[in-house]
C-alpha cells in the first residue's frame, strides 16, 4: 500500500522484496520491483537505476521480522516460559531484531535523503550504524499510524469514485469473523498466497 500511495502522489517507486506475490502485486500496479532474493547488491542495483543515485526516501514497512529471525525468534520464544513480568522486561532490554530491511534503506538512501520506518521493530539491543546515518546526513522518521492527522485526505481516496489505491481488491482472501483464527494461520505461514486477508462480520 506505501508504494500504491507514493505512485499515487506521482513518485518514481521501486518495490524492493522477496515475496513472489508481494512482487506481483506491486509490478500489475505499475510499480517497479526488485526481487531481493535475485540481487547479491539491492543498493547499488537502486543506485544504478537512478543514475548512479540513491533513493531520496526509504520506507521500511518490514520491521522485525521475528519468524525469519533465528535470535529474535528463540528470545520470544523463551519469553513465552517466564512469568509476564520478567519477559516484558528481558523483550525491552535485550530483545533483538532482523534489521536487514533497515540496513538496506539506509545503504539505499541519498546523501540527506529521507528514511520511514513504518515497520515495527521492538529490539533494545540493536547496533545502528550511527555513523553511516550521521555522515550520510540521514532523515529518521518513524511511529505508530497518525490516523486522525491523515484521515481527512485519505477518505475520499478510498470512498470516492475510481479506487485509485486500488483497496476494493487488495485483499487476497476473504473470510468470515468466526474464521479469523484461520486467517491469521494462513497469513503467518504464507500459506494458500494468503497475503492480506479481510474479516467480515
Amino acid at each position: 500500500m506505501s508504494s500504491r500511495i507514493a505512485k499515487h502522489l506521482g513518485y518514481r517507486v521501486i518495490a524492493v522484496d522477496l515475496v513472489p506475490e508481494r512482487l506481483q502485486r506491486a509490478r500489475s500496479n505499475g510499480i517497479e520491483v526488485l526481487d531481493l532474493g535475485e540481487h547479491d547488491d539491492v543498493a547499488a542495483e537502486i543506485r544504478e537505476m537512478r543514475e548512479g543515485r540513491g533513493t531520496d526516501s526509504v520506507i521500511d514497512a518490514v520491521g522485525m521480522e521475528a519468524h525469519g529471525s533465528p535470535g529474535a525468534g528463540l528470545a520470544q520464544q523463551m519469553t513465552t516460559f517466564m512469568p509476564d513480568s520478567v519477559a516484558q522486561k528481558m523483550m525491552q532490554k535485550a530483545g533483538s531484531d532482523r534489521l536487514n530491511a533497515f540496513y538496506l534503506a539506509i545503504d539505499a538512501v541519498r546523501r540527506g535523503g529521507t528514511i520511514s520506518l513504518i515497520g515495527v521493530y521492538g529490539g533494545m539491543a540493536d547496533p545502528l550504524p550511527m555513523l553511516t546515518l550521521f555522515n550520510k546526513q540521514v532523515k529518521l522518521t518513524m511511529g505508530q499510524a497518525n490516523v486522525k492527522r491523515w484521515v481527512e485526505d485519505i477518505m475520499p481516496l478510498v470512498t470516492g469514485d475510481g479506487d485509485p489505491l486500488g483497496v476494493e481488491g487488495f485483499h487476497t482472501h476473504q473470510l468470515p469473523l468466526e474464521e479469523g483464527p484461520h486467517g491469521y494461520e494462513i497469513f503467518q505461514k504464507k500459506e494458500d498466497d494468503a497475503m492480506k486477508v479481510l474479516l467480515k462480520p
